[in-house]
């Protein structure tokens, strides 16, 4: 017999931007199906009319597309199982309700939100805790219901859990086996009042349409998995493979949300994190490769990747080891792709977009100045904008006083003979040629390199902080060092 193809979805409620949790999600799904020659299938779950846009489809669909998990159907792809969108697959969910009714799997539910919450009212007055429905619907005669349908009267249907069902059992891929009894499962509601299916209902019948093989999702689902399993069984159709994963909590051990910083995909984005960085690091909370290694590449992922190696412990989202890992990333990615990861942050700091284009030689410099000092490509303008001021200089306050203007510090001194090296029209305007040529001025002046070079870096580079100073002067006009050099001298002394 022919092994089954592996099928996974990603399920996302377009009602906002892709959440760390749901990007999560979307990544074991995604490497769980390259890992097994399967299919990734992207469905979107827009029943929520009030708060399912196009505009947050798009949002998830770029979140998606930026990461690199591309999907085999879906949204803009297709299928031999769609519609991908749950608004578009009604139909299919009036035909699965016809089926219950035919085996007698579920009943019309008349009871008003009013009648329900006055019955929920009453066992909290008791101190009985309220256990679900009471099945008030569920005897009420063929006919009579039949013709209070006829008369227009709204009304709900609901599941008939068989009475005497054995405990609901199934072996989860991440927690092991899992049992819920059966008698504390009320009779849910699967097609609400207006026609439009609810969560599980809906679950249940596009997993099974779109022939799903393993449902991999976050644990806030658990509690669901024993209704849709009891779905299953009343349609007589097979129950797919559960692995239910593991909280993301933030370093206070609380669940993580908008109180510990960025929460979304789109925000990481902004932030400067690299798409495959993001994807490593998103993937190694709650799995592991070996135990140890850290980078892991996405196809080492999309080959290696196995529920097996997925832990029931909580994960924790650690921002400085994302800044680190980020960091590795950027190191090793190599200067011309780090040009074009970078540019929308070198428009930031100053740079023409054209100019990146047409002279990337240029830029490419840039990269081994600032690469292992760049965690985040978004403190490029930050970091790297005094590159882009002309023969202007942006002094900061603060070093001005603790270096320019420092008692005794001689940096007057030091900027102007530093400045008659620069200005030697036969001096090469290379990095080493004019290290040496400046370093060589400390012993006649009794100075010390610091002394000689801090002053120096300030009046060009704005700051007293900043990537190495002569590989930076040497990408620099020779005119505009000068120029800065001589505002640092009439703005200090």
């Amino acid at each position: 017999m022919a092994q089954q193809e592996v099928r996974v979805r990603f399920a996302p409620s377009p009602t906002g931007k892709l959440h760390i949790g749901g990007a999560r999600t979307a990544i074991y799904n995604w490497a769980f199906a390259r890992a097994n020659g399967g299919k990734f299938v992207l469905r979107i779950e827009d029943t929520d009319p009030e708060r399912s846009t196009d505009e947050n489809v798009q949002i998830i669909l770029r979140a998606l597309r930026w990461m690199g998990l591309d999907w085999d159907e879906g949204p803009e792809v297709g299928g031999s199982f769609g519609p991908y969108t749950q608004m578009q697959r009604m139909d299919t969910y009036a035909a699965a309700l016809e089926a219950l009714k035919a085996a007698d799997a579920v009943y019309p539910c008349f009871c008003t939100r009013e009648e329900l919450d006055a019955k929920r009212a009453a066992a909290d007055k008791t101190g009985v805790a309220y256990s679900g429905y009471d099945r008030t619907c569920r005897s009420l005669d063929l006919a009579e219901a039949e013709a209070r349908i006829e008369a227009g009267e709204p009304h709900v249907w609901r599941l008939k859990v068989p009475d005497g069902h054995a405990p609901i059992e199934f072996d989860d891929a991440v927690y092991g086996h899992m049992s819920f009894p059966a008698d504390v499962m009320d009779d849910m509601i699967l097609v609400r009042s207006d026609g439009s299916p609810t969560y599980n209902f809906a679950a249940v019948c596009d997993d099974s349409s779109m022939r799903i093989t393993h449902v991999i999702r976050g644990d806030d689902h658990l509690s669901n998995t024993p209704r849709q399993i009891l779905i299953y069984e009343a349609l007589g159709l097979p129950v797919p493979t559960f692995a239910h994963l593991s909280m993301i909590l933030g370093a206070d051990g609380r669940k993580l949300s908008k109180r510990h910083g960025a929460t979304s995909v789109e925000e990481y984005r902004e932030a400067g994190i690299l798409p495959d960085c993001l994807v490593n690091f998103l993937a190694l909370l709650g799995w592991s490769l070996d135990g140890e290694t850290t980078i892991i590449p996405r196809d080492v992922l999309c080959r290696e990747f196995s529920l097996e190696r997925i832990t029931k412990k909580d994960a924790i989202f650690d921002e400085t080891k994302l800044d680190w890992m980020n960091g590795q990333y950027i190191q090793r990615m190599g200067a011309p792709a780090w040009v074009q990861a970078a540019m929308p942050w070198l428009v930031q700091a100053g740079a023409d977009e054209s100019d990146i284009r047409e002279n990337p030689g240029w830029y490419e410099k840039i990269y081994p100045l600032i690469a292992e000092r760049l965690p985040r490509l978004s403190q490029i303008p930050e970091k790297l904008g005094y590159l882009f001021w002309g023969p202007e200089v942006r002094l900061d306050e603060k070093s001005v006083k603790k270096v320019l203007q420092k008692e005794g510090a001689r940096a007057e001194e030091a900027l102007r003979a530093v400045r008659g090296v620069l200005a030697d029209p036969e001096m090469p305007w290379e990095c080493d040629a004019l290290q040496d040529a400046c370093r060589a001025l400390c012993e006649p002046m009794g100075l010390k390199p610091k002394s000689l070079f801090q002053p120096v870096r300030v009046a060009v580079c704005g700051n007293m902080v900043s990537p190495p100073l002569f590989e930076s002067i040497e990408l620099l006009p020779r005119k505009d060092v000068l120029a800065r050099i001589d505002a640092a001298l009439e703005a200090a002394f």
